[in-house]
């Protein structure tokens, strides 16, 4: 399980092959990270990512999953 306390807001989110997913906006509850809209790809939504994609947290959230996986799964909503 990782420490959720160490997310802040602006650190960048890492896919497992080394992309810049996103940037973090806030934890969204507990099981969740949302990215902030500048960092989507169209710049209009927020963008989550589930906690359990966490590998691990230190100056940049990293993920287990690939750039294609996260964008191709992530759950997205306007505010």
């Amino acid at each position: 399980m990782v420490d959720t306390s160490q997310i802040k807001e602006h650190m960048d989110v890492i896919s497992s092959d080394k992309k810049v997913v996103g940037k973090v906006d806030h934890l969204d509850g507990v099981h969740a990270i949302k990215l902030t809209k500048q960092s989507s790809p169209d710049g209009q939504h927020h963008h989550f990512i589930p906690v359990d994609w966490i590998d691990y947290v230190d100056q940049h959230v990293h993920l287990r999953k690939s750039g294609v996986e996260v964008t191709a799964h992530w759950k997205h909503g306007r505010s």
